[in-house]
């Protein structure tokens, strides 16, 4: 197909070269994002956007689906397939994203006004899991729990909040968390006070495929994910539960929340959980825990202070209170060295407007093929820009010489 974007829209198409040329010569550290595929391209940018399909598999409301039906249903057989799923389990993959996929499986299992229980943003939470300034919160009872000042989960915490409210959602899973969960205890939790277990492992999915964290199925009646991040596919997102529960969030996704799915989303979707079982895909994924370790390792030796002591899957937060700096300060001046981390907050600060932290990960640069001694270089120019002040314009010019040796796939 003939390439026609720069010829009829030259301003856009200059932008978006521009936007390619910025990821081809920075490192992206921001744990939520990912790099994808040409041919991942080629579903997402297909002539499956020109069709409405409204519904589910063999029951439209337009006619003309016989093969969006067919990508739909290899979409979900392979969810299923992607985490060892029977037929106990049903998947939804018409989620636009992950915020609608957690709202839906409100909406589907509470009434308005019941109680959900989900970590504090401030903690590593999601806006979705109960945030007063989001829909969760406002449509729903919202208790929040926290980690303890050591960046931790204290599961006991949790279990007497659980018993004191009796929300009928209990969510784990987080957006900023970097040690593994026990979905085993928050099962039992959610078991002894008669509550629904929802995981949001939208970060971890990816790890999760690859045996590289423990699995939330044994303990959870319903899981949901984003499919970008650490599943490195289009943004989307998948809903996976009991059987018996699926009606209910079927029909929360449409008519509910949403009007028909982006069908190229659904078939971007279908090819990413298609690789998941690849030899290719589990070498990247435990690579991503390497590489995030050798990174938290890297900084500690440096003399930064990491929240819970380091990381056990794809990111880590760095508390930089010692090193007289705000997270926005540190973020804007790793981005002038092409070094691209999000601001966060950490355990103790007293504002998210102003946090005292940093939000870094590992999955894109290992996406790109790099691995270890690369994550450590990546710690001494966090160093050098952050402790020495360092000019970053300076050591952009190594980042890009690096990023000239590992380069993503559109150049």
């Amino acid at each position: 197909m003939e390439k026609q974007l720069q010829k009829i829209d030259a301003v856009l198409y200059e932008l978006i070269q521009k936007e390619i040329q910025r990821q081809q010569d920075t490192i992206d550290l921001i744990p939520s994002e990912s790099l994808v595929s040409t041919a991942l391209l080629e579903a997402l940018g297909s002539p499956l956007t020109n069709k409405y399909s409204e519904g589910e598999v063999g029951k439209r409301y337009y006619p003309g689906n016989e093969y969006c039906d067919q990508i739909e249903s290899l979409a979900k057989q392979r969810a299923k397939q992607a985490f060892g799923l029977g037929d106990d389990w049903e998947a939804n993959v018409q989620a636009l994203s992950g915020s609608p996929a957690n709202l839906a499986v409100y909406f589907g299992l509470l009434q308005v006004g019941e109680t959900m229980m989900g970590m504090a943003l401030s903690s590593g939470g999601h806006l979705t899991h109960g945030h007063k300034v989001n829909a969760s919160g406002k449509v729903f009872k919202s208790v929040q729990y926290e980690v303890g000042i050591d960046g931790k989960i204290d599961y006991e915490k949790v279990a007497e909040l659980a018993r004191e409210h009796k929300p009928k959602i209990i969510i784990s899973g987080y957006t900023a968390y970097p040690l593994k969960i026990d979905f085993a205890k928050f099962g039992e939790i959610a078991k002894e006070v008669g509550a629904y277990h929802l995981a949001d492992i939208s970060h971890i999915a990816g790890l999760v495929s690859a045996n590289c964290h423990p699995l939330p199925f044994p303990f959870a009646d319903v899981v949901t994910m984003t499919t970008h991040k650490t599943l490195n596919g289009p943004r989307g997102a998948v809903i996976l539960a009991k059987k018996e529960l699926m009606d209910k969030i079927n029909r929360a996704i449409f008519p509910g929340l949403q009007g028909g799915p982006h069908n190229h989303q659904t078939a971007a979707i279908a090819f990413t959980l298609g690789q998941v079982k690849t030899s290719a895909f589990l070498q990247t994924q435990k690579q991503i825990i390497l590489n995030a370790k050798t990174l938290a390792d890297s900084l500690i030796e440096k003399g930064f202070n990491l929240v819970a002591g380091g990381t056990e899957n794809h990111l880590l937060l760095v508390d930089l209170r010692s090193k007289n700096i705000s997270g926005m300060e540190a973020q804007n001046l790793l981005e002038k060295a092409g070094l691209i981390a999000n601001r966060n907050t950490v355990p103790g600060d007293p504002s998210p407007f102003n946090p005292s932290g940093v939000r870094m990960g590992s999955p894109v640069m290992t996406f790109r093929g790099m691995k270890e001694g690369e994550a450590k270089m990546i710690g001494e120019w966090i160093d050098r820009v952050i402790t020495q002040r360092e000019n970053p314009e300076q050591i952009k010019l190594e980042v890009v010489d690096l990023c000239s040796r590992f380069k993503v796939p559109y150049v």
